[in-house]
């Protein structure tokens, strides 16, 4: 099973979207800073999540929701 997720940070208005199939540890790392990409926007909290079969059908919807990142469709997913 792969999750793709959304992340909020709680230090910023900002967005992380990604895909694991372990969402616990995953935001772990996260708010442990260990992620160059999120570290400075510590700390992180999950405000969506999608469950998958395949982590090729995961990283395709992630693709898919980062292209209309803060458009109408992001929006509705937050909802």
């Amino acid at each position: 099973m792969f999750i793709v997720y959304i992340l909020r940070s709680r230090k910023s208005n900002r967005y992380y979207i990604g895909h694991t199939s372990n969402i616990e540890d995953r935001l772990r790392t996260h708010n442990a800073g260990k992620v160059k990409s999120t570290k400075a926007y510590v700390p992180w909290e999950l405000v969506y999540a999608e469950e998958y079969l395949s982590k090729s059908e995961a990283f395709k919807r992630e693709m898919q929701i980062k292209k209309y990142k803060s458009g109408e469709a992001f929006k509705s997913l937050l909802k």
